[in-house]
């Protein structure tokens, strides 16, 4: 059942003249377009699917890029320097995580810099990482973040600013079309 249906609400955006938010504050939902480059490569663009929508002040994104865009308003266009330990964090040499090959269904086709989730027994979740190494019986697994250690140089622009919902305040995010929750 989707836990947003019947949500009304108005986003000040720079085409249109509705009603909202004058600033990116804490509580706030808004609508980002953004570039993101480290050195001079293209990492990761909005340009194809379109503006993120996050709730502000939340941790739905990086701590250094969510508070470099306090103040900011619909319009508004910005650099933004994340150094690693605002984004990502630092690459620790130590996050290797050697498992036993046989964990791994026998027609899964392995290979250097792939995804793969693992199941933490101890910390009872989920975590991601990426094939650092495959042996002869085993894979050794990165646990870092594919961007942990790296400066990141982002262009930001706000294209829509709106209150928050009371559900999407109580749920720690921003709730977005054809967003569900599972009850």
């Amino acid at each position: 059942m989707p836990c947003c249906s019947g949500r009304l609400s108005l986003w000040a955006e720079s085409e249109g003249k509705m009603a909202g938010p004058n600033s990116v504050e804490h509580g706030i939902i808004v609508k980002l377009e953004y570039t993101l480059q480290i050195e001079d490569e293209l990492v990761e663009s909005t340009e194809e699917d379109g503006p993120i929508e996050f709730l502000q002040g939340y941790g739905e994104i990086i701590p250094g890029l969510e508070s470099a865009l306090y103040g900011m308003q619909v319009g508004d266009e910005k650099e933004i320097t994340v150094d690693p330990e605002d984004g990502y964090g630092e690459y620790d040499g130590d996050a290797f995580e050697e498992v036993p090959l046989e964990i791994f269904p026998e027609d899964m086709d392995l290979s250097l810099g792939m995804p793969v989730e693992l199941y933490d027994e101890d910390a009872d979740e989920t975590v991601e990482g990426f094939i650092a190494e495959i042996r002869t019986d085993t894979v050794v697994v990165d646990l870092n973040h594919p961007l942990a250690g790296e400066t990141l140089n982002f262009h930001v622009k706000v294209v829509g600013l709106r209150d928050a919902t009371a559900e999407e305040r109580a749920h720690g995010h921003a709730h977005t079309d054809g967003h569900e929750h599972d009850d």
